[in-house]
């Protein structure tokens, strides 16, 4: 755990609590006041009044829309015929994308090689010119700075810039006027943009009133630049980053949000790709709220005890949930991981002697454990596989960790050696 951050007041930080409050007053009648819910179901594994800001409902779909508004609109008239430049994932990408067409300025988007389709279309539809441009957003933002230098297109930064953050930050002080008494906030943290505006809000809020409110970033373990950076108290970009969070996949803090982050926030902690697929199917489950990977983070942390690991008791607690963009496809991808994560599917693969009988007993013995088979693959054909051998791979839904490993052990039973198939 980082140090905790010093309560007195930050006159030397990028950003301030006016900075915020006048962006607020810029994006009224330009934004939606997203709800907050309550999850009883959080609340119930936890021990904590638990409550979800859904920034997943916001206009088109993320908060990014927030920062990118108040950096355009503050632009000259000048720099507005220019037109703007950006660099995103996706959410960022609509964000500048959404605000450019309100504002009438021309924008040009570069996004990664293989972008989720949705968002590339989104993207274009709400009027912007897209490039597809490197192999991740570092790249494309770098892209997008080379000709920003060569056109004399205003870049607009996804997090590191003053206005941006102040954007991002008005969340804040949108969550203090719907719980008044939150005592612990969590939320997922990329370049750190929104981290860093939030905790800003929050932190200056709760000094107002004097008391403290705990501020928890979250990212993901494949991506997390944060935790070595604080560190080592200097930026530390990554050599590689490989999440399904492709919101927060950013391998290097921005300097204006880690200057605030490191001063503010009291932790980053790192949740795992199987939490993730885990807070996803929660969260459509049990809050019926379709959450992109980057938005679950701060309940992927709920969920892995993170709170408790740090030693802290919240008796309200908040995660704001960033973003609901996800491609169809990858969230299908997610369901199936989520639900083997949860002992609720499982896939075996098994050798068996090519002789009549074999499958049949092999579904019995299913049946007979009362799991449900989705899907089987029965080849005799292969490059491991020798003659009078035959390779079956079985997909099925199951109900739970203990379910799953009766179904085993009664395969098991019967002379079969079922090995366990990672989704």
């Amino acid at each position: 755990m980082q140090q905790p951050p010093d309560t007195t007041t930050h006159q030397t930080l990028p950003v301030t609590l006016a900075d915020i409050e006048a962006a607020a007053e810029l994006l009224e009648g330009v934004i939606a006041h997203t709800p907050v819910e309550h999850s009883r179901a959080l609340g119930t594994l936890t021990g904590s009044d638990v409550y979800l800001k859904c920034e997943n409902l916001q206009r088109a779909g993320s908060f990014k829309v927030r920062g990118a508004y108040v950096r355009m609109a503050r632009l000259s008239e000048a720099e507005k015929a220019r037109g703007v430049v950006a660099a995103s994932a996706g959410n960022h990408a609509q964000g500048v994308a959404v605000a450019a067409a309100r504002l009438g300025i021309e924008a040009r988007i570069y996004m990664p090689l293989g972008v989720a389709l949705p968002k590339l279309t989104a993207t274009k539809d709400h009027g912007a010119e897209v490039i597809l441009h490197g192999h991740n957003v570092d790249e494309a933002l770098a892209e997008a700075q080379r000709y920003a230098d060569s056109s004399g297109a205003v870049f607009v930064h996804p997090f590191d810039n003053a206005d941006i953050i102040a954007g991002q930050g008005t969340i804040g002080l949108e969550l203090l006027e719907q719980l008044p008494d939150v005592d612990t906030v969590l939320m997922g943290v990329g370049g750190g943009g929104l981290l860093a505006g939030v905790a800003t809000a929050v932190k200056a809020k709760a000094r107002e009133q004097g008391r403290e409110i705990r501020v928890i970033g979250v990212q993901a373990e494949n991506a997390a630049s944060y935790p070595p950076s604080l560190a080592a108290d200097a930026l530390v970009p990554l050599e590689k980053v490989s999440t399904i969070a492709d919101g927060i996949a950013v391998g290097r803090p921005g300097q204006l949000p880690f200057s605030i982050i490191r001063e503010l926030v009291d932790d980053v902690v790192t949740v795992s790709e199987d939490a993730l697929a885990r807070a996803l199917v929660f969260l459509l489950e049990r809050s019926k709220l379709v959450v992109e990977p980057a938005g679950a983070v701060g309940v992927a942390a709920l969920l892995e005890g993170k709170l408790a690991e740090l030693g802290i008791d919240s008796k309200r607690t908040a995660v704001v949930l960033s973003g609901g963009n996800i491609d169809p496809l990858l969230l299908l991808k997610v369901i199936q991981r989520g639900l083997a994560v949860a002992g609720r599917y499982l896939t075996v693969r098994m050798m068996l002697d090519d002789r009549a009988g074999e499958l049949a007993t092999i579904s019995r013995v299913i049946a007979e454990s009362d799991a449900n088979v989705t899907g089987v693959d029965h080849t005799r054909i292969g490059g491991s596989l020798s003659m009078g051998d035959v390779a079956i791979t079985i997909d099925m839904e199951t109900k739970g960790h203990l379910h799953s490993e009766q179904v085993l052990d009664n395969l098991r039973a019967e002379g079969f050696q079922p090995l366990i198939i990672t989704t």
